[in-house]
C-alpha cells in the first residue's frame, strides 16, 4: 500500500401561504440563539478517534491552502503563515495505561505530521519499497527508520519537511499533553495535518483540543481568500444595478406594473446577499471564527434570493402581468414549490457554511444536494413548458410586440441553462480530478460563477422589462383582436381605445360582436388552463 493511501478523499389562501413562508424564514433567523459558534480556520477536536490504516492509526487534523509571506498581496503583511497547536491532548484507555511500567518516562508515542500535498509520497515506506506506514523491525534493522515511528523520507535539501512533532505518554498516565507551539509556513501550498501512532496498545486513544491555521493576511483559508474580494466587487456591482433600476423606477413611476416590484425585490436581495457574504468573510479573516449572526443571515438571504429568483422566472414564463392578470389556480402550487425549494436550499447552505470540519460525511451531504437538484430540474421544466404556452397564446392573439419580447427572453434563458449544464459538468470534472485540493488557488471560481450567472440573468430581465413610458408592450390588457392598436391600450383604463376604427360604421356592430365573442373564448381558454395546471 502506497503512502498516498492515507490521504482521504384566492387572496385568503395567498395570504395564508405568504404568512407561512414568512414564519419559516423568521423561525430560521431566530434559530441562531440555539447554535454554538462554529469555526473555520480554527479546527476543533472533541473526543475524536483514530482510524486504522495499514500498520498505523491516524486522525486527519485538517487541511488548508496556505500562502508564504512573499505571496502576500499587501505589503502591510508582516507575519508568515503558521499552524498553531492550542491545548491539544490525547487520552488513552485505562487498560492501555495499566499495561505500562510506571517508572518509564515514555510509554506511548503519538506524532503530529504536517506535510504539503506534493510531498505525500514521502510518508510511508514507498521509497523503501515497502507498503508499511510505520517502521517495521526489518526496516529498523537496516537503519532506514526508527521502530515505533512513522516512516518519513526527508530530502537532503529540505530536511525539516514533512514536519514531525512527537508527544509521549509518561508511565501509567492516561493523558498526554502536546507542547503548545506554532509551525511557520514558508512555502505556498495545500497543507495536511495528521495525528498518528504505531503502537497497537494505544488503540482507543482519543484527541481533544484545537489547531489554528493562519495566512499572512488573515485567518481566511487560502481557497476562500479570493471570495472576500469577489463579494466586495459583487456588492458594488449590485449596488450600481440597484441605483440604475431605482432611477428608471422613479422616472416612470406612473407606468410601473406589478412585475417591476418583483424585479426590485430580487435586486434588493442580491445586494443584501453579496454584502452579507463580504462582511462574513471579512470577519472570518480577522477572527478565524464564523460570526453566527452574519453567517446565518447570509445563508438565509441566499436561500430566499435563490427561491424568489426562480419564482420570478416561473411567473414571467407563465405570462403573469402580460397575458394573464393573476396566476389563477396555480398560485398555491407555485408557492408550495417555492417553500419546498427554500427549505431544501436552506438545509444545504447550512451544512456548507455552518458545519464544522468532518461534521458531515459525503453521503449525508448527497442526501441534501439531491432534493435541490431535483427541484431545480422541476423549475426548468415548468419554466420552459410555461414559456411554450405563453408564446403560443401571444401568437394566437397576434400580440407581436409581446411575442418578440418573449422570444428574446426564451433565447436568453436557453443560453443560461446550457451554460449552467456545461458548468455543472466542469464542476464534477474539477472535483473528481482534484481529490486532494491541489488546485485550491482556483477553487473559488466554482461558487463565483453561479453568482455571476445569476446576476447576468437578472440584468437581462431588467433590460427586457425595464420601466418605460409605454409599458403596455408587456403589460396585461384585455386584447380585443386586430381591430385595436395594442400599443394604444391604457394600463389603467381597461379597454379604452385611443385609435380609430378602420372599418366603416355599417360594419361596426358586426365587428364588435365578433370581437366580444373572440375575447370571451380567450378568457374561457385561460380559465381552463388554470384549472388544468
Amino acid at each position: 500500500m502506497k503512502s498516498r493511501s492515507i490521504l482521504f478523499l384566492s387572496k385568503k389562501g395567498k395570504g395564508e401561504w405568504l404568512g407561512f413562508i414568512v414564519g419559516v424564514i423568521v423561525y430560521i433567523l431566530l434559530w441562531n440563539s440555539s447554535i454554538i459558534q462554529t469555526s473555520a480556520s480554527i479546527h476543533v477536536y472533541k473526543n475524536e478517534a483514530f482510524t486504522p490504516r495499514s500498520n498505523s492509526f491516524f486522525f486527519h487534523g485538517g487541511s488548508e491552502g496556505l500562502y508564504s509571506l512573499h505571496h502576500s498581496k499587501t505589503s502591510s503583511s508582516s507575519s508568515s503563515s503558521f499552524i498553531r497547536f492550542d491545548s491539544v491532548h490525547f487520552a488513552r484507555t485505562k487498560e492501555s495505561a495499566d499495561k505500562q511500567n510506571e517508572m518509564q518516562s515514555r510509554t506511548g508515542l503519538i506524532e503530529a505530521i504536517i506535510l504539503e500535498v506534493k510531498d505525500r509520497e514521502r510518508i510511508g515506506g514507498t521509497s523503501l519499497k515497502s507498503d508499511a506506514i510505520c517502521c517495521t523491525p526489518e526496516l529498523a534493522h537496516d537503519g532506514s527508520c526508527k521502530l515505533g515511528e512513522v516512516i518519513i523520507h526527508n530530502p537532503p535539501d529540505h530536511p525539516e519537511w514533512p514536519k514531525r512533532i512527537q508527544t509521549f505518554f509518561a508511565g501509567r498516565n492516561q493523558e498526554a499533553k502536546m507542547i503548545p507551539q506554532s509551525i511557520e509556513i514558508n512555502s505556498t501550498g495545500m497543507y495536511y495535518l495528521y495525528f498518528m501512532f504505531c503502537d497497537p496498545q494505544l488503540k482507543g486513544t482519543i484527541i481533544n483540543g484545537r489547531t489554528v491555521w493562519r495566512n499572512p493576511e488573515g485567518y481566511l483559508p487560502g481557497k476562500m481568500a479570493p471570495l472576500l474580494t469577489f463579494y466586495g466587487i459583487a456588492s458594488l456591482v449590485y449596488l450600481m444595478l440597484g441605483l440604475i433600476w431605482f432611477i428608471r423606477f422613479v422616472k416612470f413611476w406612473k407606468d410601473i406594473i406589478q412585475l417591476h416590484y418583483h424585479i426590485t425585490a430580487v435586486i434588493a436581495l442580491g445586494m443584501c446577499e453579496t454584502a452579507l457574504w463580504y462582511f462574513e468573510y471579512a470577519n472570518l479573516n480577522s477572527t478565524g471564527s464564523r460570526p453566527m449572526g452574519i453567517t446565518l443571515w447570509a445563508v438565509t438571504v441566499t436561500a430566499v434570493k435563490k427561491t424568489v429568483s426562480r419564482l420570478l422566472l416561473l411567473v414571467v414564463a407563465m405570462g403573469y402581468g402580460v397575458v394573464r392578470p393573476t396566476l389563477g389556480g396555480v398560485t398555491s402550487k407555485v408557492l408550495l414549490l417555492g417553500v419546498v425549494y427554500f427549505v431544501a436550499s436552506e438545509a444545504l447552505e447550512l451544512v456548507d457554511h455552518l458545519g464544522n470540519i468532518n461534521d458531515f460525511t459525503a453521503k449525508t451531504k448527497l442526501y441534501l444536494v439531491l432534493p435541490v437538484v431535483f427541484l431545480d430540474a422541476w423549475f426548468i421544466l415548468w419554466i420552459f413548458s410555461s414559456l411554450s404556452k405563453t408564446l403560443e397564446k401571444l401568437q394566437t392573439r397576434r400580440s407581436m410586440a409581446k411575442l418578440e419580447l418573449y422570444r428574446k427572453f426564451t433565447n436568453y434563458l436557453a443560453v443560461f441553462v446550457l451554460l449552467s449544464i456545461a458548468w455543472i459538468g466542469y464542476e464534477l470534472y474539477f472535483n473528481a480530478s482534484d481529490p486532494l485540493n491541489e488546485l485550491w488557488r482556483i477553487a473559488w471560481i466554482i461558487p463565483a460563477f453561479w453568482t455571476l450567472l445569476a446576476f447576468s440573468l437578472l440584468v437581462v430581465i431588467c433590460v427586457l422589462w425595464a420601466p418605460s413610458r409605454n409599458p403596455t408592450r408587456y403589460a396585461y390588457s384585455e386584447e380585443a383582436g386586430d381591430e385595436f392598436d395594442e400599443e394604444a391600450i391604457s394600463l389603467t383604463s381597461g379597454l379604452k381605445v385611443v385609435g380609430e376604427r378602420k372599418e366603416k360604421k355599417g360594419s361596426a356592430s358586426a365587428a364588435s360582436t365578433t370581437t366580444t365573442t373572440d375575447h370571451v373564448i380567450l378568457l374561457r381558454e385561460d380559465a381552463e388552463e388554470d384549472k388544468q395546471e
